[in-house]
């Protein structure tokens, strides 16, 4: 997997990725999860998703079951599929040049994840903003880089930086800034059992980390009462 970068470097099941364009000191580097060959088939992965049914004291043969081991499998491959992309593809191009110097801000980006404790849905909203320093994104892909991310077995917190980071390596702005707001399911259908509850996660880049008037501008327009349906 390369990252709009020229030189892949494997290391742990990671890509490091570094632009070959920037000084040393200015290196963008970019941790990226390497996709790795399933190392189980499709027909066993169904066997473990009937072994688990059994385990729960249900009948996998039953008419009502006969397909679900199948229907699992493709679900959570659906809801993983950010394993599978990469930025490079993502993009497509759209960074272009422009002189732009103002706050950009995409706010209430639908957000999907997985819990990677339960495997239970992550709900939720993403509010994504950037100060460009020479370099703008086609606005639709500040929304498909959270999805790439939010499509992996995630932790809130996780998920927050790594689309801060992203846009931070690819487009060297004055500065990055994310809000998630997030319903957990592990928080509601099980453990605490706390409907209404909602996480609230930051990431802070350049400007927006050291300058807290722009900070709060951000703040203030990202406000707003949070309800989840």
């Amino acid at each position: 997997m390369t990252n709009l970068l020229n030189i892949p470097i494997k290391r742990q099941n990671m890509t490091l990725s570094i632009r070959p364009d920037l000084t040393s000191a200015d290196q963008v580097l970019s941790y990226e999860p390497t996709k790795q060959q399933p190392k189980v088939t499709y027909e066993e992965m169904k066997q473990a998703v009937r072994t688990l049914l059994i385990g729960l004291g249900e009948d996998p043969d039953r008419e009502g079951l006969l397909d679900t081991p199948s229907r699992v499998v493709k679900a959570l491959q659906f809801l993983t599929k950010g394993y599978d992309d990469s930025l490079d593809e993502l993009l497509n191009g759209a960074v272009f040049t422009e002189n732009a110097n103002e706050m950009v801000l995409v706010r209430d980006i639908d957000i999907f994840s997985s819990c990677e404790h339960h495997i239970l849905p992550i709900i939720g909203r993403a509010h994504v903003a950037y100060i460009p320093n020479g370099k703008v994104i086609g606005l639709s892909k500040i929304a498909r880089i959270c999805e790439m991310y939010a499509r992996r077995l995630q932790v809130q917190e996780r998920l927050t930086s790594q689309i801060a980071d992203a846009l931070q390596g690819l487009l060297k702005p004055q500065g990055v800034a994310v809000v998630i707001e997030a319903t957990h399911m592990c928080m509601v259908m099980r453990g605490v059992q706390k409907p209404g509850s909602w996480t609230v996660t930051s990431a802070m880049r350049g400007v927006f980390a050291e300058d807290g008037r722009t900070r709060q501008e951000f703040m203030n327009l990202v406000r707003h009462n949070v309800k989840f349906h």
